[in-house]
């Protein structure tokens, strides 16, 4: 992979413990680790803890367990996300003063209502790359006394991006990231954004300060991140993450989207399979070499 000029590559791996690790996970993990080695690099263990409703002491416990069977060693002391939540409500803070974010208060049975009424009467409604409909954006003009009473209501609502105020900033400039490894379908060098796909993303919620794009982003920076290697089934966030970056005014990482690990059922594997956990793996007595030969 390129390195940066004059600075020392800095990967991360960036698990959130809401389960176990998988196969899936070993392949980041030690991917990661190993470009870091054979760079001179360093390597980061991130804990995406934001969701506190799912996260749980005993499986970031675990998380550091796998990782050190595995024979991986990270810097400390680790970033937890629940730790840093000021910087990423500053980042929120800047987006709003920027005028592209808005408080919407649809729920998700509105939204699947509002969508099917506009596909019975004929209308194709647009999905985003994962396959799920963009959202109405029915709060978008709010009058500031409406949004304002909004917000003070007490009702649950998200802070959302405004997708074309967003991309409206950028001028004629054309987003692109430097990818390489491969896309869905091959891509790879320079890759043309296109966050306008996603439509407007959360950013923040009354349970979640943080979203994944909004926390990625800002951790990366923070982190000194030069290489985010990760799976292939967040190539297309990418898009997302490069349009706050350059909202926000943050460095621009190089990427890499590795190949995935399927299960039998030829989907990407889950947290819910045990029977692919690393932990599954060390009690049934495999060595982690043996686990570094499944992983290819």
């Amino acid at each position: 992979m390129e390195t940066m000029p004059d600075t020392p590559p800095v990967f991360r791996f960036a698990p959130s413990p809401n389960g176990l690790l998988h196969l899936g996970h070993a392949l980041s993990a030690v991917l990661n680790h190993d470009l870091a080695k054979a760079a001179n690099g360093r390597f980061l263990l991130r804990i995406e803890d934001i969701d506190q409703t799912r996260c749980r002491p005993e499986f970031e416990a675990a998380i550091y367990e796998d990782l050190a069977w595995l024979g991986l060693d990270w810097e400390r002391p680790v970033r937890r996300q629940s730790e840093h939540l000021d910087a990423y409500a500053s980042a929120l803070q800047r987006l709003d003063m920027l005028g592209v974010i808005y408080p919407s208060a649809m729920t998700r049975g509105e939204i699947k209502t509002a969508v099917a009424e506009a596909e019975a009467g004929g209308q194709a409604w647009p999905r985003d790359p994962d396959g799920s409909p963009l959202y109405p954006g029915r709060e978008r003009e709010l009058p500031p006394a409406e949004r304002a009473a909004l917000t003070a209501s007490g009702k649950a609502y998200a802070w959302r991006l405004d997708m074309r105020k967003a991309v409206a900033l950028l001028g004629e400039d054309h987003l692109t990231w430097a990818e390489s490894g491969h896309g869905p379908e091959g891509e790879t060098g320079t890759i043309i954004a296109d966050p306008a796909a996603w439509g407007d993303v959360i950013l923040s919620r009354s349970d979640a300060p943080s979203s994944y794009h909004l926390s990625v982003v800002v951790d990366d920076a923070l982190q000194g991140i030069t290489h985010v290697v990760r799976g292939r089934d967040l190539y297309h966030a990418t898009s997302v993450h490069r349009l706050l970056q350059r909202l926000l005014d943050l460095p621009e990482p190089l990427y890499h989207h590795h190949r995935l690990l399927l299960g039998p059922d030829g989907r990407k594997l889950s947290k819910s399979n045990q029977d692919t956990g690393i932990a599954a793996f060390r009690a049934a007595g495999r060595t982690p070499e043996e686990v570094r030969a499944l992983i290819g």
